[in-house]
């Protein structure tokens, strides 16, 4: 049986696109102090915009975000 592919998260995928590739990527961003994830914007800011904005380093974020577990829920606590 072969093993599916890891998502890959890049800067220029939008808030939206990660959260639906991963619904734990909300943790993530909340774990940063990023609330965007109910915000209508979330469907056009990219990731890379949102961080700017926030004042939070794109690589720590892509870094937790490429490495999310996919079989169990992660809570904004688990990247403080």
């Amino acid at each position: 049986m072969k093993k599916p592919e890891k998502i890959k998260f890049d800067q220029d995928m939008t808030i939206g696109q990660a959260l639906m590739l991963n619904p734990n990527a909300e943790a993530v961003f909340m774990g940063f102090g990023m609330h965007c994830v109910g915000c209508f914007v979330s469907q056009m800011e990219t990731i890379g915009e949102a961080c700017e904005v926030h004042g939070v380093d794109v690589k720590e974020v892509l870094k937790q975000l490429d490495n999310m577990p996919t079989d169990k829920v992660l809570e904004p606590t688990d990247f403080e």
